[in-house]
């Protein structure tokens, strides 16, 4: 009697356990599904770019404006993924150096000012950077009042930009109020007297300023600079010119805000992809038909480079030995060869890569194979609607510093030339610290690509290996900038030269002790 009574509170028991035990289970598999996004999750799949994708996504004309949150840094869970992200993007070490640009106890605030200087800048834009950058250190050397630089509106590029389109005017102006005095306008009284226009003898160091041109004040009160780019020696000026250079380079001369507002966008756009290359590709007309490079050209686009470069009178050198010249390493690379490049390096096909160039020559037929290797290829156009880009796109200076925005913040950059851009981009990353920055071995790279060219070596381990071990050395961890190439003289001395700007160290950087671990840079873009 007493074992039938208990044979139903038994079942009862057991049930209500199960029952609790389902429901806790029921309850525990919901939440996990709620953790993995569903399919029909449109923000979740913004994010997952398979190859067909990225390849879809680039032959847009006008694909939609990016407005996605960057992506995280990559994990580092495995081995394997610490190993790629320090192969592949980790800064190299600053060895403790960090900017020191604040002026000498010995410095000078300026003298009087005994007149005005004129300057008209020559060149593209980070030519008129330096050029610019410059003209303030001898304005100071001088003690002459600087009027806003004229740009160079007659190069190559026809640009009819003002200063104020493009850099800040204002905040120039005031970063630089105890070095040089700086005005926007020629004084009315004196925009009819008489002046001297005089071209400053390239690579100058003080003497030539506090003797022959400040001389000049005697007998006039305007001294216009017909051209500005390298008129300033690279080494042997006292420290404080030096900083001031850095200054006028690194604090004074920003960029206007319409153009650093474009530029984040555009910095927005790359990062939300993760972690992305700046590929300055200098393979455009104006380059290959200057420099007289031809490498993988028809006949037909050579002759047209040939007329090109005879027909601009600026460009002294007429007969070139293309030969000659890329076997020099004296020629840009050309996007096939960009593309071996980052495949021996390691950089996988899903790598975001930014091209800061202009209209490439020949467009996609010689763009074709570095596509087929690389095909999350990305332009202003691409990641920018035409709206936007409208303001810019006729302007070839600011479109130029649109890609400048980009290449400094990005996490590894790669010039395929060592032209004003890259030397620029270089000398600004090395000040800021930021980032990986690989420059071509072009001389020793043009050999190992002529011998995949002949059979004699194919693409693999071995070509990789080499490359890599080439390019150790030349990652841009801080070193001191390159004096003179022995036995050169005269210009040429000076023409050997590793640029000021493209490496101001040791003038602008110096080491901390101890060296400082893990140091945050602020973005350049504001």
């Amino acid at each position: 009697m007493l074992k039938r009574k208990w044979i139903p509170l038994t079942l009862l028991r057991k049930l209500l356990t199960a029952a609790i035990c389902s429901i806790a289970f029921l309850a525990l598999f919901s939440v996990h599904l709620r953790i993995v996004p569903s399919s029909k999750d449109h923000r979740f799949n913004d994010k997952i770019l398979t190859l067909q994708d990225t390849q879809r996504w680039t032959r847009e004309v006008a694909p939609p404006n990016l407005s996605k949150a960057p992506l995280s840094t990559p994990k580092l869970n495995g081995s394997r993924g610490v190993s790629d992200y320090e192969k592949l993007w980790k800064s190299p070490s600053n060895r403790g150096f960090l900017p020191c640009i604040k002026p000498t106890p010995n410095y000078t605030t300026p003298a009087e000012s005994r007149g005005y200087l004129l300057v008209h800048t020559n060149g593209g834009l980070n030519q008129m950077r330096s050029g610019i950058c410059d003209m303030v250190a001898v304005a100071h050397i001088i003690n002459a009042t600087l009027v806003i630089p004229e740009l160079d509106k007659r190069s190559f590029w026809q640009d009819t930009s003002n200063f104020s389109d493009i850099f800040d005017e204002e905040h120039f102006m005031d970063s630089l109020a105890n070095d040089v005095r700086i005005i926007k306008k020629l004084p009315t009284e004196l925009v009819n007297a008489t002046r001297v226009v005089k071209q400053f003898i390239s690579w100058s160091g003080m003497d030539y300023y506090e003797n022959e041109i400040a001389s000049l004040w005697e007998d006039y009160q305007v001294i216009r600079a017909s051209k500005s780019d390298s008129r300033l020696a690279n080494n042997n000026l006292p420290p404080d010119i030096q900083k001031l250079r850095c200054r006028a380079c690194y604090e004074a001369l920003r960029f206007s805000p319409r153009i650093e507002q474009m530029g984040k966008l555009l910095v927005d756009g790359m990062r939300s992809f993760g972690p992305y290359i700046a590929l300055h590709l200098r393979y455009e007309k104006d380059m290959l038909a200057f420099s007289g490079c031809t490498h993988d050209l028809s006949p037909d686009e050579a002759e047209e480079l040939r007329v090109i470069r005879e027909n601009t009178s600026y460009w002294k050198i007429k007969d070139i030995d293309p030969i000659e010249q890329r076997s020099k390493g004296l020629c840009p690379l050309t996007p096939k060869e960009v593309g071996i490049f980052l495949t021996a390096l390691g950089y996988p096909p899903k790598t975001p890569i930014y091209i800061a160039a202009g209209e490439i020559y020949g467009g996609e037929s010689h763009m074709a194979e570095l596509h087929s290797r690389y095909p999350l290829l990305m332009r202003k156009e691409r990641l920018a609607s035409i709206e936007e880009l409208e303001p810019f796109s006729t302007h070839a200076s600011q479109m130029a510093a649109l890609d400048y925005i980009v290449s400094i913040e990005s996490d590894v950059f790669i010039p395929s030339y060592s032209g004003n851009m890259a030397k620029a981009v270089e000398g600004h990353r090395r000040f800021l610290r930021r980032g990986r920055t690989i420059s071509p071995d072009k001389k020793a790279l043009v050999r190992l690509f002529d011998k995949l060219d002949q059979g004699i070596m194919t693409e693999g381990k071995k070509l990789s290996n080499r490359i890599i071990d080439l390019h150790r050395r030349r990652l841009g961890s801080p070193r001191r900038r390159k004096g003179p190439i022995s036995g050169t003289k005269g210009m040429e001395r000076f023409r050997s030269e590793e640029a000021f700007y493209a490496n101001p160290l040791p003038d602008c950087l110096c080491r901390s002790e101890p060296p400082p671990l893990n140091i945050n840079i602020s973005h350049i873009v504001r």
